[in-house]
């Protein structure tokens, strides 16, 4: 059995966070992704997957994964520069370049891989990345990963971000990154104003679109399209399939020069092993269905509003979020356990958010609505919040 001189330390932390009311462990699903699902043995009313346009168990996915396991196999059996790259990946790539009208598309086998190793392919030492303070875990990550320096800046704050960008103008290069939607507020990003900085000061912008790409904009083609971003001031975008795509995997888009450093430098490219070829496959199904059914993107929106207007005449502490992320602030960690459990209860099932995923003081219920949802369910939510929160 393998363990480390420290268990006894390592025991005690642990100990230390169950106490603290931040321990976390896995739970077993079974059966498909959807709004009921089974978990640890028990049905529940699910507002809490990712799972935005409700693709994740579409016949049209199914059948192009198993039409792609009978023609390319299971694994993809090297990385993309050797043997891993199939005729799928190749179609997504240059089908994902059309859809984001960016030059090139490269995949990656997990948005969180694919952060990491865009920001560390793209900056060195001598560089800077400036960061939004709420960006997604695998942003920060790839700035430390990076040789380069970095700074962060407050929350989608422009004037402390144009602060930034005065003071580092002796950095070689400069890298803005922010999420387009932030994961456990909702809310997006300036992004028009973001741009626009970066002209002015000659710097790159990377945005993680992985909740916005397939949800946000007429098309579904993510913030850009929402803030209506001309195609030649585009931004360095990061998309994942496992969110609104209902797959797995992600992919950066951006120009040819980008796309083919990135093949060059990012090591989490490099030196990983291909997605399956029947993911590819099944992810070119999806892309069709968010590109073809714009319903599922109306019919979200209204179930957005639907509980946002439930909610408010509750008085329940919402954020300014017109997002499928939809958090309640309860503040206080073990009241948020409580709270969850509670709803669990009453058979419906929620992510409770604690620290240090969001900052001391700002435990919440993160609530995410589904196209798959319908108007019965979502009351059926408010009706439990009510007695839950408010009783």
């Amino acid at each position: 059995m393998a363990s480390v001189p420290w268990s006894t330390q390592l025991a005690n932390n642990l100990a230390e966070r169950k106490a603290a009311g931040r321990y976390r462990k896995p739970r077993i699903r079974l059966g498909e992704q959807g709004v009921d699902v089974v978990v640890d043995g028990k049905k529940y009313l699910s507002f809490c997957s990712n799972d935005y346009l409700g693709l994740a168990e579409h016949p049209a996915l199914k059948k192009a994964f198993i039409d792609g396991v009978e023609q390319e196999g299971v694994g993809s059996g090297a990385a993309h520069l050797l043997t891993g790259h199939s005729r799928y990946h190749q179609q997504l790539e240059e089908a994902l370049a059309d859809f984001t009208g960016q030059q090139r598309v490269l995949l990656f086998s997990s948005g969180y891989q694919a952060n990491m190793g865009i920001i560390d392919g793209l900056m060195a030492r001598g560089d800077l990345i400036i960061q939004d303070k709420l960006n997604h875990a695998s942003l920060l990550d790839g700035g430390r990963l990076s040789a380069a320096n970095q700074l962060r800046y407050r929350h989608a704050d422009i004037t402390a971000l144009a602060m930034r960008l005065q003071q580092s103008e002796q950095a070689n290069n400069r890298l803005v990154v922010s999420d387009g939607v932030f994961s456990m507020d909702g809310d997006l990003a300036p992004l028009p104003e973001i741009m626009s900085l970066a002209k002015t000061y000659n710097t790159a912008v990377l945005i993680d679109d992985a909740h916005g790409f397939g949800v946000l904009g007429v098309k579904g083609r993510g913030s850009a399209e929402h803030f209506q971003i001309k195609q030649t001031n585009l931004p360095i975008e990061m998309g994942t399939f496992g969110k609104a795509f209902g797959t797995a995997g992600a992919f950066v888009a951006a120009d040819e020069v980008v796309i083919e450093t990135l093949i060059q430098q990012a090591r989490t490219y490099v030196y990983t092993t291909a997605q399956p070829p029947a993911i590819a496959a099944a992810t070119l199904a999806s892309l069709k269905l968010v590109q073809d059914e714009n319903w599922r993107r109306e019919k979200l929106t209204a179930l957005i509003q639907q509980f946002r207007t439930g909610a408010k005449d509750l008085g329940l502490a919402l954020m300014p979020s017109m997002t499928a992320i939809q958090p309640i602030v309860i503040g206080d960690e073990k009241q948020a356990i409580k709270i969850g459990q509670a709803l669990e209860d009453k058979g419906l099932l929620v992510g409770v958010i604690r620290p240090p995923t969001v900052p001391e003081g700002s435990a919440r219920l993160r609530i995410t609505l589904s196209a798959n949802h319908n108007e019965q369910q979502v009351t059926q939510l408010l009706n439990a919040l009510a007695v839950v929160c408010v009783a």
